[in-house]
């Protein structure tokens, strides 16, 4: 006991009670620690999305509220140096309100992001639109903070908005071709014309799929495994194939050529036949569809029709015109119809009579 009153005349009473505070932050910031990872994994079982969603987003918010808990009861502590007291009740007029303040930022902040990221999986305009939503509701939460953060600090915001709003519009000037992508992005995530993971086509011949729709561009992977990055603004005023709309089903024509000598009816038969056993065996082809054949040019050494086949999407279009060439010719041999070589004639009259007359 004499050494406890010992230590305690030894020490002052801000140190003491610094220590108690920290101690009790301590035990609180391990309390909270433990039950919330038990409540995660309780919650990681259900079949609801926002109970996970609160409890992680949660986490930071604790913890500053934990620290102003130990201001508080650091505040009321007694002691006896009175220039410690003093500054432990004027940091904490200030202290307590900002922390309150990032609490209440951070928590909105990962409620909306997360909310964003799980609907986005379900919703495709959201899916790509993901990156501009986040952007702009992260700034209006953080901007409606530093606003409420300096009115608690009494600092008048009135004459900010109006700087900001001067401001603004010289920063709009100056970022004129920024803002005019930033636009453009909205405009094609509004309207639709593409999605990402859409395969389409520019009308200066790149094609690729849509990866990602950003504030100022687009980026589109090619087949050869590169990326065209296109400004949302070029992008808007581009005429754009979209092979993913409405469907991404996709209609393939394969040209075949047969000799004159051929019977078409047999022919057409044998066609749709070989093309109907393509749609059900092979992985990429459309079971329910039946081929289409039409006979439309009398060629210089063949009968050409072409065979209308169909894909599950845009990429599957040289697989199955590949598999369907080579059923296809060898059922003709089966058949013995003939895929003629290219023929070309010479009148050997005319020609001799045209050398004789040169020589003359």
């Amino acid at each position: 006991m004499n050494d406890i009153l010992a230590f305690h005349q030894f020490m002052p009473d801000w140190v003491i009670s610094v220590a108690i505070v920290v101690a009790i932050i301590g035990a609180l910031l391990l309390i909270k620690r433990l039950v919330l990872s038990r409540l995660i994994r309780l919650a990681g079982r259900s079949h609801y999305f926002f109970d996970s969603l609160l409890l992680n987003a949660v986490k930071v918010p604790l913890s500053l509220l934990i620290l102003c808990i130990g201001l508080f009861i650091l505040e009321r502590l007694p002691a006896e140096d009175s220039n410690f007291s003093e500054a432990i009740a004027g940091s904490s007029t200030y202290a307590v309100p900002v922390l309150l303040i990032f609490a209440a930022v951070f928590f909105l902040d990962r409620l909306i992001t997360g909310s964003i990221n799980h609907y986005s999986n379900k919703s495709s305009l959201l899916q790509s639109s993901r990156p501009i939503v986040k952007g702009i509701s992260r700034s209006f939460v953080f901007g409606i903070g530093v606003l409420v953060l300096l009115g608690t600090l009494g600092i008048s915001i009135t004459p900010l908005i109006a700087s900001l709003g001067i401001g603004s519009l010289a920063v709009a000037l100056a970022l004129q071709p920024t803002l005019e992508n930033f636009f453009s992005g909205v405009q094609l995530l509004v309207d639709r014309p593409i999605r990402v993971g859409d395969f389409i086509e520019l009308d200066s011949g790149e094609q690729g799929f849509v990866e990602k729709i950003g504030w100022r561009s687009t980026w589109i992977k090619m087949l050869p495994n590169n990326t065209v990055i296109m400004p949302n603004s070029v992008l808007s005023e581009s005429k754009i194939i979209n092979y993913f709309y409405p469907s991404r089903e996709m209609s393939v024509s394969v040209e075949v050529g047969v000799h004159y000598d051929s019977d078409l009816e047999h022919v057409e038969a044998v066609v749709i036949e070989e093309g109907k056993q393509l749609m059900e065996e092979h992985e990429f082809g459309v079971p329910t569809h039946t081929p289409i054949v039409f006979f439309h040019t009398f060629d210089n050494s063949s009968i050409n029709f072409t065979v209308i086949l169909k894909g599950q999407e845009f990429f599957h279009q040289f697989f199955l015109r590949a598999a369907f060439i080579k059923k296809l010719h060898k059922r003709f041999k089966e058949e013995n119809i003939v895929i003629p070589y290219p023929i070309r004639a010479i009148n050997t009259e005319q020609e001799n009579a045209r050398i004789i007359q040169q020589n003359e």
